[in-house]
């Protein structure tokens, strides 16, 4: 706690919080950019530490992080187009509401979650990296595994009408996510003589084309009805439409609680990213309401849930990165760069050799927790603008906009006839009631899956009972039988009663916007 303290007088100065300012400003802007995201304009700043003294260089750094992760909200809501894959479930209520003339109101509640969901992760954080710097080594390949099959269960919570629909789907997700070069062998896979290949398939043009381009399409042919609704918003608009009641912070409070523990938790275990958080919470808000068949058509606890993790698992990625050294998402793993650049290497040593150090970078942690509110509530007003221009002005802006962050990507024409491929795709998938969320969730686990069930056969030896030395994959695989057979009969009941199982990613939002 003294080092709390004296991390605060040290990150309290004008300019660190200067260069806090600076990095959560250029993160939601680059943020709402579909495509451009975090891990691009933290990538891109970490030239810009070299002269800064290494508290200001990690705070504008872990600044553009958070402030991306919130940002990316906002085209989301706007646009249907979200600035990063984990924003694809609050367009999935968000975009209806900006619709119905409630875009501050999807707005201020995307920020609020936001800012809590960061704002406890980072206590999380401050909780747990040191004593779990003792106990994380007994985490290995064969947990890790067992940990990657309990989440694909949570498909079942995501796939809608049929179960093996969503299945398939996540099968699909994992196949596309094994095409490249064989880690073991280095034999190429699936490329097809494709050199762009061999490092596989991006997210970024992958997500960009499923969610953003097949949308755009949907909406190309609907656009004179879309003018039409656009043109009535400024007459149905009242106050209450302009900001969060009292009865919605009651709904969403809950949310945003369990919404933030999911998102830790992801952030927590390597290899899962705020995809899997974002879209995890989703569902489970899904499947706890009350009206689960209401939901994307306009659910304020929708924004809710998908924000508050989205933005949880970043502060909590930081977990494994400080008690072990090991990455927990893209971000962690970039960051090591510029820790390692000021003299900070990660590990559980750090706490030892460093750590007023670590107590500042807590500090700065928590500073642009509150300097992303303030920013993002000053530019609300500005972006909700985006609502009135007309759809068939705002589609080409869009389509522009995902080409240039799918190039920006990889620097290659070949991640833009890539985004068009699966843009092609997820329309279809949309047509025939397959969820693309659930193929998102299979391709973003595939990689990790993959990697570490290869390492379990080898350290068990293709010998089942040897998982009796591990206990903790034991419980995750029970967990995972239990998890799957609940499901099933949760997807039952409901059917039996007429009501459709909680989905996300069918149909877009704006199928289903009403005004």
């Amino acid at each position: 706690m003294e080092h709390l303290i004296i991390g605060f007088s040290n990150v309290l100065t004008l300019s660190t919080l200067f260069w806090v300012t600076v990095g959560v400003t250029l993160g939601y802007v680059l943020g709402a950019l579909p495509g451009l995201g975090k891990a691009t304009g933290v990538a891109v700043a970490i030239p810009m530490t070299f002269y800064l003294h290494p508290v200001a260089a990690i705070a504008l750094l872990i600044g553009i992080a958070k402030g991306s992760a919130a940002g990316s909200a906002v085209s989301a809501i706007l646009l249907n187009t979200p600035g990063e894959p984990s924003s694809a479930p609050t367009a999935l209520d968000g975009y209806p509401l900006a619709r119905q003339g409630k875009a501050q109101k999807a707005l201020k509640m995307g920020l609020f979650a936001s800012v809590i969901g960061d704002c406890l992760s980072t206590l999380v954080l401050i909780a747990l990296a040191a004593p779990l710097a003792r106990y994380a080594l007994l985490i290995g390949p064969v947990e890790l595994c067992a940990i990657l099959l309990f989440s694909l269960t949570f498909i079942g919570s995501l796939a809608g009408r049929s179960m093996l629909k969503g299945m398939i789907a996540a099968a699909f997700g994992v196949f596309f996510a094994t095409i490249g070069i064989e880690t073991e062998t280095f034999i190429p896979r699936l490329t097809f003589g494709l050199l762009e290949l061999d490092d596989g398939i991006s997210l970024v043009p992958m997500a960009i084309g499923m969610l953003a381009i097949a949308e755009m399409v949907i909406q190309a042919g609907n656009a004179q009805k879309l003018d039409r609704e656009a043109a009535e918003i400024d007459d149905s608009a009242r106050p209450e439409d302009r900001r969060v009641t009292l009865a919605e912070w009651r709904r969403c409070l809950p949310v945003i609680g369990r919404g933030t523990l999911i998102g830790a938790v992801v952030g927590i275990l390597p290899g899962l990213g705020a995809s899997v958080g974002s879209f995890l919470s989703y569902g489970a808000t899904q499947r706890a309401s009350k009206t689960p068949e209401k939901f994307g058509t306009g659910m304020i606890e929708g924004v809710a849930a998908a924000e508050s993790a989205d933005n949880a698992v970043v502060p909590a990625s930081f977990v494994p990165l400080f008690a072990l050294g090991i990455p927990g998402s893209v971000i962690a793993a970039i960051l090591i760069a510029a820790l390692v650049l000021h003299g900070l290497t990660p590990g559980p040593m750090m706490f030892v050799e460093q750590p007023q150090l670590v107590a500042d970078l807590y500090a700065a942690m928590l500073c642009a927790s509150a300097i992303l509110l303030i920013v993002g509530y000053a530019g609300q007003r500005l972006f909700a603008q985006v609502i009135r221009v007309p759809i068939r002005l705002i589609i080409p802006v869009v389509l522009f906009l995902c080409c240039i962050g799918a190039y920006m990507n990889t620097n290659s024409l070949f991640s833009i006839y890539l985004m068009l491929g699966f843009a092609l795709l997820g329309f279809f998938a949309r047509k025939l009631e397959f969820s693309f969320v659930t193929f998102l969730i299979g391709f973003v686990i595939g990689p990790n899956l993959e990697l570490t069930f290869r390492q379990s056969l080898q350290l068990l030896d293709h010998d089942p009972m040897r998982l009796a030395a591990h206990p903790i994959a034991l419980f995750f695989g029970l967990l995972t039988v239990v998890t799957t057979v609940w499901i099933g009969r949760s997807n039952s009941r409901l059917a039996a009663r007429g009501v459709t199982p909680p989905q996300a990613g069918t149909n877009g939002p704006a199928e289903h916007s009403h005004i």
